[in-house]
């Protein structure tokens, strides 16, 4: 596939079935079995950020245990230098949570999509005018559900993907606004769980935010 045709594949990914996983971890190590677990349970888009140690050998750890099972991408994008970092390491997708135009070219080049940050209707349509292909609407918990619906009334064209605060009870509420995914943090990626290597609750999970979203 060339580049198009790459991040068109990518993008569909990304929104079926439309949950992804945020994964803030305290070690690169444990990401591999963490995505694992995350995939059993459905979740088939994991952004690992860059405040994860190590985050793009934890990327490349990711890509290598899962294969084609997910697709695995780079969150927290705020240079360049971390974007092509990232791309190095076989990221697949880059999400930043602020307007960053300049990460745009530099994602699409290597055929990934982006998800460049906002807050405001302004800069959520500064961000579709600059090539991104999702807005990462942040922090949602913030705006709520009923913000999203009178942004898209006339905003329409926008593939918005709200995280902060998304939780299983809200999820569907999102979907039922007219979003795209949602981006799922703490909710789902559990400190708890993560610590006690409870793998099969996570995965368990991680199946309940795709019935929540898909229903």
């Amino acid at each position: 596939m060339n580049a198009d045709e790459s991040r068109a594949f990518r993008t569909i990914r990304l929104t079926n079935p439309g949950v992804i996983a945020v994964i803030r971890a305290s070690s690169a190590a444990s990401v591999p079995r963490l995505c694992e677990a995350l995939a059993e349970g459905g979740v088939l888009a994991l952004e690992v950020t860059t405040s994860t140690p190590d985050f793009a050998d934890a990327i490349r750890a990711a890509k290598a245990a899962l294969g084609d099972r997910a697709i695995v991408g780079a969150g927290t994008i705020l240079s360049a230098e971390d974007c092509r970092a990232a791309l190095d390491a076989g990221a697949e997708f880059i999400v930043s949570p602020v307007l960053r135009p300049a990460l745009v070219p530099i994602a699409h080049a290597a055929g990934c999509p982006v998800m460049l940050g906002a807050y405001t209707p302004t800069e959520a349509q500064a961000a579709h005018e600059a090539g991104s292909d999702f807005v990462k609407l942040f922090p949602a918990d913030a705006l709520g559900v009923g913000h999203i619906r009178a942004l898209r009334a006339p905003l329409p064209h926008l593939r918005i993907v709200p995280t902060g605060g998304v939780t299983v009870a809200n999820a569907g509420e999102f979907r039922r606004a007219g979003c795209a995914a949602i981006g799922v943090g703490g909710s789902l990626v559990k400190a708890e769980l993560t610590a006690a290597q409870d793998w099969s609750a996570l995965s368990g999970l991680a199946a309940e935010f795709v019935r929540a979203w898909r229903g």
